[in-house]
């Protein structure tokens, strides 16, 4: 496999995550990420949190299961990965989210970095930073 072609497999991996946040699809995010998964993101207000008990808590099933939720389109612009091994790489990339509310479109962003480490031959999320 030629380094673009990695790259864009764990490009792949990476946006189907984000499609499973988006989307409120519990079971799809927590099949990419290592049990032992920690992050700094804005709702840590600075804290490292471990484990998939924090995120768990943000997927709307947890919230409201009731009512369609609306469409959203999440897009990773100008995406970068580092390669650390064969088995563990660095994504870092903007995070553009899009989504209409009362009838009007918006879009919000932020920077997030993502690192992957295969684990019995599976890419798992094993720590995240945004910001």
């Amino acid at each position: 496999m030629t380094a673009a072609e990695r790259d864009q497999e764990l490009l792949a991996i990476n946006q189907a995550m984000l499609e499973c946040v988006v989307n409120g699809d519990w079971n799809g995010y927590a099949s990419t990420c290592d049990s032992s998964l920690s992050c700094f993101e804005a709702e840590t207000n600075g804290v490292l949190a471990e484990g998939l008990a924090f995120h768990r808590f943000y997927f709307p099933d947890c919230i409201d299961p009731s009512g369609e939720p609306a469409p959203v389109n999440v897009t990773m612009a100008r995406p970068h990965v580092r390669w650390i091994s064969d088995g563990a790489a660095v994504v870092s990339y903007t995070r553009l989210t899009q989504r209409v509310v009362n009838g009007e479109f918006l879009t919000s962003s932020c920077c997030e970095t993502r690192v992957w480490e295969q684990v019995q031959g599976t890419w798992k999320q094993v720590h995240v930073h945004r910001s």
